[in-house]
């Protein structure tokens, strides 16, 4: 029998490139058919077949409450009686302003913008105004959205398509951006050495996130502020994903280091498009109307969207809520670990706040190069078990996953008794 996700598929791929509308949805890296969902709650998902799951992508990130969340709900419905959007300024933009302003490091002011990509593009944008200069330096295997300047070697869905570098992004545009290896320092301090006083911009995932889960070397960041700060160029931390995903403050906060500009989206939004960018107000002071660096968009700052976020803000405040996502997403990883290691699979895993890891190789990746060396046959036939059992994990080796304040300890045990019997599984295919 047909289910109703491959009817809906194919009836999709009639009308939407590829039947999707962001590629890593479309399976194509681990094969079979994506799954159409029809509703959320709490930490499961349903498909269009009715069957549940226990989300671990969280809508890539922003649903760190949980599917629809009744605080978050309560308060769209609020405002969206009052209107959807209006294109003028409301009380909610300014609340949400100093609301991020109080618990980010660092940021005196901030833009609000409707995703992410829009976030970096415009951030890479004022750090070009207020330097002077055009040079931009990028990671491998970061991404920091869909924007011309960033697709050159990115992370992500472009990873998952085997295309590291995107096709219509212009050379003359792709010459302005330098790639370097992610927790590589020494590359970076010659790279300054060399051209240090033509570098606009330095933009990092502080956190990768999006070559799977690859955490930072702290001297690699470190270093990064005293290089930044010494040429004159503009430190830009990309926190669409690690804001608020690992730890109260971000990625400033869990290392300490202050950025100049930071990029935020997914989280403060609390799943409806919101995104930002903001820091130093010597910088911020250069965006239009105050500056000469044109920034503009007619859903920023959208009513209903900001409503949903602060809902998500204010909740992550209550005490004790970081504690309680980080172990649970350490009481993933562990279990995990301990399952592949009872069938002596190469698997490793690792948490950073509530953002989880998962590889197969020995040791856990801290470059773009060592992520390429992770098994990605055996992800993919650990992912369909997994699917099969109802556990809903990326589907794509180079994700991170998400926990968050849904998920409790009964459903850790259904997903560790989920992948013990998916090790079980591989370990008799390929022992």
């Amino acid at each position: 029998m047909i289910s109703r996700n491959e009817t809906l598929f194919a009836r999709a791929q009639k009308s939407i490139p590829g039947g999707v509308n962001s590629p890593v949805r479309a399976f194509k890296s681990v094969g079979g058919t994506p799954r159409f969902i029809t509703r959320g709650e709490g930490a499961r998902i349903w498909d269009a077949d009715d069957r549940s799951y226990i989300d671990y992508v969280g809508s890539w990130g922003p649903l760190l409450l949980g599917h629809a969340h009744p605080d978050v709900v309560h308060a769209v419905r609020k405002v969206a009686k009052s209107g959807l959007s209006f294109g003028a300024p409301t009380e909610l933009e300014i609340e949400m302003a100093e609301t991020l302003i109080k618990m980010v490091p660092s940021m005196e002011l901030v833009r609000l913008v409707s995703s992410g990509t829009e976030a970096t593009m415009s951030a890479l944008r004022l750090a070009r105004g207020f330097t002077g200069r055009s040079l931009i330096v990028k990671f491998e295997g970061c991404y920091h959205g869909h924007a011309d300047s960033l697709l050159v070697k990115a992370g992500s869905g472009a990873l998952t398509l085997g295309q590291p570098s995107s096709s219509g992004v212009p050379a003359e545009v792709a010459q302005h951006t330098i790639v370097l290896s992610y927790n590589d320092t020494e590359e970076l301090r010659r790279t300054f050495k060399d051209i240090g006083d033509r570098i606009a911009c330095v933009i990092v995932e502080p956190v990768a996130g999006n070559m799977n889960l690859v955490a930072p070397d702290p001297a690699f960041l470190t270093e990064m502020r005293a290089l930044c700060t010494q040429h004159g160029s503009v430190l830009i931390f990309d926190e669409v994903m690690t804001g608020f995903r690992v730890g109260p403050q971000g990625a400033q906060g869990l290392y300490g280091i202050r950025a100049d500009l930071i990029t935020l989206g997914k989280v403060i939004g609390g799943g409806m498009p919101v995104g930002a960018f903001g820091g130093r107000r010597d910088i911020m002071n250069h965006i239009a109307p105050l500056g000469g660096v044109y920034q503009a968009g007619t859903l920023s700052g959208n009513p209903v969207a900001v409503a949903a976020g602060l809902a998500t803000l204010r909740a992550l405040q209550a005490p004790g809520f970081f504690d309680r996502v980080t172990y649970t997403a350490k009481l993933l990883v562990d279990g995990l670990m301990g399952a592949a290691a009872h069938y002596d699979i190469a698997f490793s895993a690792q948490s950073v706040g509530s953002m989880f890891g998962l590889y197969f190789r020995d040791k856990i990746p801290a470059s773009f190069a060592e992520v390429m060396q992770c098994d990605k046959e055996r992800f993919n036939r650990f992912f369909h078990a997994m699917l099969e059992a109802g556990i809903y994990l990326a589907p794509s080796a180079y994700e991170a996953g998400f926990v968050g304040a849904a998920h409790g300890e009964a459903e850790i045990r259904e997903t560790l008794s989920a992948a013990e019997a998916a090790f079980a599984a591989i370990a008799k295919i390929n022992p």
